[in-house]
Order: structure tokens, then sequence, then C-alpha cells
């Protein structure tokens, strides 16, 4: 019989490469001392696979990239669906769509900017949207970043579907590596928040393996008789049907979208790409019903935080074996300047403005917004799983809806991408002033957003990276 094997292979991989990491966390110093996750590890043991073993075995990532999608929405539905409170989430939510949006503007600032100074020095025929490619593998992933470059290619920029997955590529690199150390450098010099660093201490986290005498912590509950059906599997029955749910809604939008021409397909499909939204906001739904019906005692928080740490770890480690290493030496001083000053920037500003705007679970949430605005959401589920282990902060809740929030207001930044390639094939400086004009207005927007939810904490300590509280 023919059965398909794919995705188990390719999730057998990724759980060989996790047990691996684990045996090297609890053996190696390096890796206890910085905390790394193991499946940060885990998928730099398959990256090298994945990208010259696997293709001669007739393999390729495309499985990988599938796995990172659908568990990045099941693991939203599986923490919505555990129903933490929502009190004073508007402003944080909106916070967290502010914080995101400054930084786009700010990537994209660079990118370009220092794209016209290559332009208009030593690289003439550099195509003009070339350092957009920063801001889109930081901030969206390699997939936005090669399907954008890609359409360039039409407009003159030979190669940019592979430069926008080298941009991602670095991107990764500055999410996974010097995520972990600010995390070192925020536990010692006490950003982190005090509840949080207590945890980090009192745990037995070095080796990440609880010893053999220790009595070990209850992480679910059972709230259904075995003999009728385990709680697991009730548990995990609501989170598939809650995504089964999310498709068929985004399919009806696709469907409706569809009577609006070219447009709405486009904008249908940029739906598809955040479908952790939709999927949170379903679960959510979801969850009020159970309470309407007094039945949402069925439901274990345990439980589903175990699913949504589960769905975590293979996603991040399919996430990074998934990279495409491609070494293009034609652009490497402009890719190099772009990436440093842009990751430089990101780094400074995220933390500095998370510290000043936000009054609660700051650090969690900085390095949440690092590891996504410089790798993508996986990463930043990584890196905040270090210091929030169980998702009991609101912060990974609030970044979800504030995206959610951010893809709404950027509409016009995103479309803007394009006008410097019309620029470069048509010759007509019109595309160029607007936009300029259209930086500036979200530059101007970035002022004012954060100087009035930051209030007098704005701009305390100018001079310090972090504000104490």
């Amino acid at each position: 019989m023919n059965f398909s094997w794919s995705i188990f292979i390719d999730l057998g991989l990724i759980c060989i490469a996790l047990l691996i990491a684990t045996y090297i966390r609890s053996k190696v110093r390096f890796f206890q001392k910085f905390l790394i996750p193991n499946a940060l590890v885990a998928g730099f043991v398959l990256l090298p696979f994945y990208n010259y073993a696997a293709p001669r075995l007739g393999m390729s990532s495309e499985g990988l990239e599938n796995l990172v999608f659908h568990l990045l929405n099941l693991s939203f539905v599986a923490m919505s669906l555990r129903g933490m409170g929502m009190k004073g989430a508007g402003r944080r939510i909106f916070s967290s769509s502010v914080i995101i949006i400054i930084q786009y503007t700010l990537q994209v600032i660079i990118g370009f900017g220092l794209t016209l100074v290559f332009i208009y020095t030593f690289l003439p025929k550099l195509f003009p949207s070339f350092g957009f490619l920063m801001p889109l593998g930081f901030g969206l992933g390699p997939g936005q970043a090669f399907a954008i470059g890609k359409t360039w290619e039409a407009l003159g920029f030979e190669g940019g579907g592979n430069l926008g997955l080298v941009f991602a590529a670095i991107g990764y690199l500055w999410a996974c590596f010097l995520g972990i150390a600010l995390i070192t450098i925020g536990r010692r010099r006490g950003w982190m928040d005090p509840q949080l660093a207590a945890i980090i201490e009192q745990r037995r986290l070095r080796t990440g393996i609880l010893p053999l005498k220790e009595s070990k912590p209850v992480g679910s509950l059972l709230t259904t008789e075995t003999e009728a059906i385990d709680t697991l599997s009730f548990n995990l029955a609501l989170v598939l049907g809650v995504y089964l749910l999310a498709y068929l809604f985004l399919q009806l939008l696709t469907f409706l979208l569809s009577f609006a021409g070219s447009m709405g397909t486009q904008l249908a499909g940029n739906l598809w790409g955040i479908a952790f939204i939709f999927a949170a906001i379903i679960a959510m739904f979801v969850k009020r019903i159970f309470r309407a019906f007094n039945i949402d005692h069925s439901v274990d928080n345990g439980t589903l935080t175990r699913l949504a740490g589960g769905c975590i770890d293979i996603m991040v480690t399919a996430a990074i074996a998934a990279i495409t290493v491609v070494v293009l030496t034609r652009f490497w001083i402009p890719i190099l300047a772009i990436a440093v000053v842009g990751g430089v920037v990101s780094t400074i500003t995220i933390f500095w403005t998370v510290s000043r705007l936000f009054t609660d679970n700051r650090f969690a949430r900085a390095i949440m917004f690092y590891g996504n605005l410089t790798g993508t959401l996986s990463t930043g589920l990584a890196l905040l799983r270090v210091v929030d282990p169980d998702f009991k902060t609101p912060v990974a809740t609030d970044y979800m809806y504030g995206t959610g929030v951010t893809f709404v207001l950027v509409i016009p930044l995103i479309l803007m991408l394009n006008l410097p390639g019309y620029w470069y094939s048509t010759g007509r400086i019109f595309y160029l002033w607007v936009t300029l004009a259209i930086i500036a207005a979200y530059l101007v927007f970035s002022f004012i957003a954060y100087s009035l939810l930051a209030g007098k904490r704005g701009y305390r300590k100018a001079g310090s990276l972090w504000l104490s509280q």
C-alpha cells in the first residue's frame, strides 16, 4: 500500500533533533549557562541536513514550512482557549501595535536610506527597493520576504526572492543568538520582572531535566473520565475543532473578497498569512460559549498549556531547519551594512521604547518584540518561553492582537514598498516623493502615538537603554 510518510519523516527528524538537543543541554554547561532553548539547538542541528543532504535524498523543506504555519496557529488556539483575563487589554494591545509600527518604520527608513546612499555613491544600478528586504525579512519572515522580492524581479530586481531569504536568515541569527545574550544581560542587570526572575532562579532549568528524586510539579489535570475519553484527547479535539472553524471562516472571507477583484484576492491572501489571529478570536468565542453553557470546567488550562508548548517546540525547530542557506557575494556590502545597522537600531530602540511604554511584564514583552521583529513570531515565542515558560503573562496574547491592529494600520506602508520599483522601471521621480511622504507620515504617527501612550515616562533618562521602574 502506498501511504504518504512525508509529514511523519519530518516530524520524526524534528523529534530526534529535539532529543539530541535535550541531551546536549543536560550535559554542556554553555547551553545551561545561557538558557538556550532546546528547540533552537534542535533547529540548528537539522539546518545542515535540510540544506545539503535532504535535496539529494529527494526531500525539501516544504513540509517544514507547512508545519510552522499550522503549529503556530494551533499554539494560539490552545493559548486562547485558556481564557486569560482581558482587563486593561485594550491599551496593552494598542501599545503593542505602536511598538511594531515604530520598528517597521525605523527599519524601512534604515533600509531605504542606506539604499539611496549606495545608489548615489558606488552602486548606481542598485534596485531602490533593495533595503526594504530588511524589514520584510526581519519583521515579516522569509515567506513574505521571498514572495515580495520575487515580484520585484519583474521590475528588474535580479535575484530579489533569494535576497529576501538572505535577509530573513540574518534576522534569525540576530533573534536567536543575540536574543539569548539579551536574556542573560537582562537577568544580571535587573531588567527582568522580579516574579519572572524568581521563577528562573528557582526552577531546576539549567539542565532542562528535573532531578530523579525531586517531586514533579503538576502540569495538567484530568477533567474527563479516561474510560470515556482521555483529557488530552478531549482538549486536543477542541483545539483541532476550533482550527477547522477558523479554516472555514477564512474560506468564506476569501470567497466574499473575490467579488472585489484582484485587490480583494490580494487582501484575502494576506489574511491567510495572519490566520493565527482569526483562529485565536474564534477560540475565545468558543470559550465564551462553553462558559454560557457552564461546561468550561471540562477544559483544562494545564493540558492546553502543554499542547501549546509542544506545538511551539516543534514549530521553532522546523522554522530554524527550514532556513535556506544562500550565498550571494554580489551584494555582500549593502546586505552587511543594512542588516547590521538595522539589527543594532532595532535592538536598542525596542528595549528603550518598551521599558518606557509598558509598566507590566516589561522584559518579557521586550524579548518577545525583539525575537519577532528581528526573526519571526516563532523565535519571539521561543525567547518568551525562557522567561515565561507556561505563558502565564498576557504578553503573547497582547502581541497577537496587536499584530491584528497593526495589519490594518500598515496597509499603506506595505503598498508603498512597490513604489521605488516603479521609479526604477519608469524613471518617474514622482514615485520617490510619494515613498518619502508615506514614510514621513508613519514617522510622525509613531512619534505622536508613542508620546501620548508613554506620557512622562516616554523620554525619562533618555540616555539609558532600559528605564528602571
